[in-house]
């Protein structure tokens, strides 16, 4: 068994490592558990259209919203105690949703208030999750490291969860919100087991909010290997967000699949993310980051080419699996970049101004994409994103190589 887990988790990363791994694969199996029975307890409470769009909008707005302040507070406090107490408010807010179950007393507004009370905890408990690696595990390690988190993402979050939330629906509404508590409040446990080094944080009574956001946001922007991932992934979650958007609809018009087929879909890329995780190691000993990041960013843009002129569920399905792979390979990439460059310090921050590129990203190309496919039929936003990738893919192409020069640099200090 000892073998089993140093040939997972080598001993090298560390026990804090290890603890906090196991923390991220609890937390990720009980949101995968939620990520399907969320939506089923929302439409089982209502029926209005606007109410169950209103889940979604509680899904993407608190990162938004909160982002930059979670970055802001992961940088001045004890990022440990962060991550316990965001969790444990999680644990309150979900066990008060599963009482009101039991009792009879929830209703569509009382569940949609939950969703985003738990989703505002999420974005604290998120954001300072993604600092905690770099300060336990050594820089030459961190593409590993990345990986085996993105490994349990995939599996738990995207795999396994989704499947066991149904099924615990179906034998109970309450069944898998109480497995979530108890998996998340498993997750504060182990996390409480890291022990960070010590690190020395700015004086809060020369720090004002303003101050510390703007602080981060000068450094993203002269960080030539950051601002590039950083402003490539705003633009190509544009074109993401357009294309996916639709990609319900796309499924049904172009491709012909039911609910059935369209959650294949679904599985096949996350399979295919998982190959991508497991072969991750393999692909960063023998091509440098910036190239794999060109690689991804070519496979991208084909992607929405592919889906544009197919109608075989066949030919999808396979470009469903190359999507995977690769935007897990991309998103391990990223991170390990991101920690890499980023002075400890100012992790929090980056970290919430590239989350809110992201989601901000994804909202702009759901806006383009809805209307694309409203006028011009379900491809349009395929060719759309398909244009906008090829175009941002050449002026972006020599900027890639900046990436994989600034990674073998030591981190710029933060300015004082």
């Amino acid at each position: 068994m000892r073998r089993l887990v140093d040939s997972v988790v080598p001993a090298r990363l560390g026990a804090g490592y290890r603890w906090l791994l196991a923390s991220s694969w609890s937390s990720n199996l009980g949101d995968g558990v939620a990520l399907a029975a969320g939506p089923l307890l929302v439409t089982s409470l209502t029926d209005d259209p606007f109410l169950i769009s209103l889940a979604a909008l509680l899904r993407w707005a608190p990162p938004l919203v909160f982002g930059l302040y979670a970055g802001v507070l992961s940088d001045r406090h004890d990022r440990r105690l962060i991550m316990i107490v965001a969790n444990l408010a999680r644990v309150m807010v979900l066990t008060g949703l599963v009482a009101m179950m039991l009792t009879g007393a929830l209703t569509a507004i009382g569940a949609l208030a939950a969703i985003g009370l738990l989703t505002v905890a999420e974005v604290f408990a998120d954001n300072t999750a993604g600092t905690l690696t770099p300060m336990l595990v050594h820089r030459d390690d961190l593409a590993v490291a990345n990986a085996r988190l993105q490994t349990g993402f995939i599996t738990l979050n995207q795999l396994i969860g989704p499947p066991i939330g149904a099924a615990l629906f179906a034998a109970g509404t309450a069944w898998p919100f109480a497995t979530e508590v108890v998996l998340v409040a498993a997750a504060v446990v182990l996390v409480s087991r890291v022990r960070l080094p010590v690190r020395e944080r700015p004086a809060q009574q020369e720090r004002s909010l303003r101050r510390d956001v703007a602080e981060g946001f000068r450094w993203t922007v002269n960080h030539a290997a950051v601002r590039t991932l950083v402003l490539t992934i705003l633009i190509f979650n544009v074109t993401f967000g357009a294309a996916w958007s639709v990609l319900v609809l796309y499924a049904q018009e172009q491709l012909g699949l039911g609910a059935i087929g369209f959650g294949l879909l679904t599985t096949v890329s996350a399979v295919g993310g998982l190959l991508g995780t497991a072969l991750y190691g393999a692909i960063t000993r023998r091509v440098s980051l910036g190239n794999v990041m060109r690689v991804g960013l070519i496979i991208e843009t084909l992607t929405h080419l592919g889906l544009a002129v197919t109608n075989s569920p066949v030919v999808a399905s396979a470009i469903f699996f190359v999507f995977g792979a690769h935007a897990f390979v991309w998103g391990t990439t990223s991170v390990t970049v991101r920690q890499r460059a980023v002075p400890e310090q100012l992790q929090g921050r980056v970290n919430s101004l590239n989350t809110i590129c992201v989601f901000g990203g994804l909202v702009v190309g759901s806006v383009i994409g809805g209307v694309l496919a409203t006028h011009y039929g379900v491809t349009a936003p395929f060719w759309f994103a398909f244009a906008g990738s090829a175009a941002f893919v050449v002026l972006l192409w020599r900027e890639m190589t900046r990436i994989a020069h600034e990674d073998e640099q030591e981190p710029v200090p933060a300015a004082a």
